[in-house]
């Protein structure tokens, strides 16, 4: 059936290529020169619209599906501010490496620079963060525009997930009338079928590519690799769809080399763990000192870690997988090593801020993992290397167990702090699971309290830029992508910055349990030099808002419960740190066992929860590197 109007064919065409290109999901914001767009969508069968009100919000649902499929889910907006609210999204998708197409509509070019209503410039509003622009010409209803159009879509999609996956932009221009309504002989009756319809399958089909060594470099490095007694295998935060961690296990078990697992890197969790030597306590135990590198001028504290780590050995090559570890204990040692450094890279590119990489493999990971251990022989390393950090990660899993349990320290335990927080979430996750965690201290907590397991959980985050921004869009987008059930650790002021964000668990049917760490402010800073400065650390940092979080549950349905860890509310720190743990367990636990959606708040001071951390981090220290008694 020939199309109405020129506007109406022209769009049909863009969506049915992305359908033919495997999309299967768009988000759409309303607005009106966006209707072709949206009409478009919502009248093809094979795909499923998600309607969200906010673009920012929508650009993040968006980008945290495709961080759980690894595939784009298209976005579709009106013209003006709304495109302009893509753009903290598209910024983490380009540093983060996640598929987003951004389908932008416009005005007409003649309206551009005229003062036109809701007029902006929109052509390469994203500026060097799009894989992909084009501003596309006007509809057209011959065969070439047609054409072109189809081909430019598909080579859209190819950019969005190619070997350097990011965003891309089209900008989509349209003259009145918008909606579907007929215009005579706007559209001819004799269209080339093939450039109306499409062929059978995508106009052009994208094949991609994985860039990988050639035989001989390959075999050199796996040459190095089995002539080394003390390796690792570090894997950082993974570009979607994820690092393939039965590859990874399958290199460590040719080597020998431990596995320094980022809990987003996939490798931390799943089943590999029975036999792989996993490491995931390494934050609270690594430093400079260790590596037998304090910085200029250390003072007694410095010198007294670096001897108690006196009998650490040391990498002599390290491969570095992903983007840059969460830790930054972990970056600093690494730096501090001298080791031989292999940075694992699919687009070439460099993702370590130390520059203490030796070497730039321009390689897929998973499959340059896979490849390697098939070649590398005669490997194994060295057997006393790998159990000083299994032995390392078992002492401080321990000291953390004991600490949470009010054991330690004996004479004044420590009260419960964000990270008893995390450790309680994760030991209660149900399998398979997806667990979305915020910036600034969930990600880091999860990275340094909750250790490997054999629970399949993907745990997420964005840690592209690392904003706070969008961060419950996101998990959501993420949850809309997977039956497992979802969980959404985040921090109080995150929570507030994309609180318009749970419009989506109503609307576009995702399920979550929300834990909100409440700390009234901007905890984070308390692990910072500005923390002395006072007052104005508290009025411009920490910034205490004295939000109240139940009211924003009733608006959106979520059933809602309060969990209280501050300290003086319990009679002693030992009965705060159990009893907080068990309350978050068996309200989390009750929350799994419902219908619908839930937040979990729980109550913390962010000055105590930091000074438990410190003691913890320096018990921990001693009870690895042999001095408890200290």
């Amino acid at each position: 059936m020939t199309a109405p109007n020129r506007n109406t064919l022209w769009a049909r065409a863009l969506v049915d290529e992305l359908v033919a290109a495997g999309v299967d999901a768009v988000v759409a914001s309303p607005g009106s020169r966006s209707t072709p767009l949206t009409m478009a969508a919502v009248r093809n069968d094979d795909l499923h619209v998600f309607s969200q009100l906010d673009e920012r919000s929508a650009a993040y649902f968006a980008l945290g599906r495709a961080r759980r499929t690894g595939e784009v889910t298209p976005l579709i907006c009106t013209s003006g501010t709304a495109a302009a609210n893509y753009h903290p999204a598209v910024m983490e998708a380009s540093e983060a490496r996640v598929p987003l197409l951004a389908l932008t509509a416009d005005r007409p070019p003649e309206l551009r620079d005229s003062g036109a209503n809701q007029t902006a410039d929109q052509e390469k509003l994203y500026g060097d963060a799009v894989r992909f622009y084009k501003d596309l010409p006007e509809p057209a209803t011959n065969d070439r525009a047609l054409r072109s159009l189809r081909t430019t879509v598909a080579r859209a999609v190819g950019a969005a997930e190619g070997a350097d996956p990011g965003p891309v932009h089209l900008n989509v221009p349209f003259k009145k009338p918008l909606e579907p309504t007929r215009v005579p002989d706007d559209v001819p009756a004799d269209l080339d079928p093939v450039a109306e319809r499409g062929r059978d399958g995508p106009y052009v089909d994208v094949t991609p590519g994985s860039p990988e060594p050639g035989n001989d470099e390959l075999q050199r490095l796996a040459n190095a690799l089995a002539t080394t007694d003390r390796g690792l295998i570090v894997a950082g935060p993974a570009d979607p769809p994820g690092l393939d961690a039965e590859a990874v296990t399958a290199l460590s078990h040719a080597t020998g080399f431990p596995v320094l697992a980022d809990p987003l890197s996939g490798v931390r969790f799943g089943g590999h763990t029975r036999v792989a030597p996993v490491i995931g306590a390494y934050d609270a135990y690594l430093s400079a000192a260790v590596a037998g590198e304090g910085d200029d001028g250390a003072d007694a504290e410095d010198a007294d870690a670096e001897d108690a780590a006196a009998d650490w050995d040391d990498p002599e090559v390290v491969i570095r997988l992903g983007a840059s570890p969460t830790s930054k204990r972990l970056r600093k040692y690494l730096a501090a090593t001298g080791a031989d450094q292999y940075q694992v890279d699919p687009a070439g590119r460099w993702r370590e801020a130390e520059f203490a990489a030796t070497d730039l493999v321009v390689a897929e990971p998973s499959r340059l993992c896979a490849r390697l251990s098939r070649l590398v022989a005669g490997g194994g390393g060295d057997s006393d290397w790998r159990a000083q950090w299994e032995d390392a990660d078992r002492v401080a899993r321990e000291t953390h167990d004991r600490a949470g349990d009010g054991e330690i320290p004996a004479d004044d335990p420590l009260p419960f702090h964000e990270g008893d927080a995390l450790r309680a979430v994760a030991d209660a996750l149900p399998d398979p699971a997806t667990l979305f965690v915020s910036n600034s201290m969930p990600v880091r907590d999860l990275d340094r309290f909750v250790g490997p397991t054999t629970t399949s959980v993907t745990a997420l985050g964005n840690r592209g830029v690392s904003g706070i921004d969008g961060v419950v869009s996101s998990a959501l987008g993420a949850g809309s992508a997977t039956t497992d059930d979802l969980t959404l650790v985040v921090g109080d002021l995150a929570l507030y910055h994309d609180s318009n964000g749970l419009l989506a668990l109503d609307r576009c049917g995702v399920d979550a349990t929300v834990v909100l760490i409440n700390n009234d402010g901007g905890g984070i800073f308390h692990e910072l030099p500005i923390e002395s400065f006072e007052p104005e650390f508290t009025e411009s940092f920490k910034t205490p808002h004295g939000i109240e979080f139940e009211p924003l549950a009733d608006l959106h349905g979520l059933a809602y419960t309060r969990i209280d860890a501050r300290p003086d509310a319990a009679d002693s720190a030992a009965e705060s740190a159990a009893g907080v743990a068990d309350d978050l367990a068996d309200a989390y636990a009750k929350a799994g066992d419902a219908d619908g959606s839930h937040l979990i708040e729980v109550r913390i001071d962010a000055e105590p929860s930091h000074r438990a951390r410190e003691r913890l981090e320096a018990a921990v220290e001693r009870a690895v590197h042999g001095d408890e008694s200290g």
